[in-house]
């Protein structure tokens, strides 16, 4: 049976940082996808794809806090390298009594930027929620995943 490596656990079964003082500073980029379902009551509140609840303009402010997510990420997962981020987007779209929330994350480093991606959508589902919740509690965050990533020793999209 062939013995599982993980990169932050070191030989004694500790966990550790990766050392990436070796690796080659190359442009490195990652995109996540969220999906939230508001259900028909939610639903029915959005105007154009816009939602104001009390505590503001619901698809803005996720936005907004989805770059904040992406931008503490390494205050929030132990292991992730403290990272300037180039460039971070947001956009949503709503189909389905749906959100798609798709986060695109940029740098050019020594690591990777997918936990970023991934932090911004979660942050930003999660204030959806946080913001809609007043309307219904019947909101899921359904699904949270990397959908691609470029840079570094190989790339991945998701097929």
């Amino acid at each position: 049976m062939k013995k599982l490596t993980l990169s932050h656990v070191d030989i004694a079964g500790n966990p550790k940082m990766v050392d990436v003082s070796e690796k080659k500073i190359t442009k490195r980029t990652a995109r996540a996808l969220a999906v939230v379902f508001l259900g028909k009551k939610v639903l029915s509140e959005v105007r154009n794809n816009e939602l104001v609840t009390k505590k503001g303009p619901v698809f803005q402010t996720a936005i907004i806090a989805g770059v904040m997510g992406a931008k503490k990420t390494s205050d929030l997962i132990p292991f992730c390298h403290p990272i300037g981020l180039e460039d971070c987007q947001i956009t949503y779209s709503v189909k389905d009594k749906r959100v798609y929330l798709l986060s695109t994350v940029t740098i050019s480093a020594k690591t990777g930027v997918e936990m970023e991606a991934l932090t911004a959508v979660t942050v930003a589902a999660l204030t959806v929620y946080d913001m809609c919740k007043a309307l219904s509690h019947d909101i899921t965050i359904e699904e949270v995943k990397l959908l691609e990533k470029t840079g570094g020793k190989k790339n991945f999209l998701r097929k």
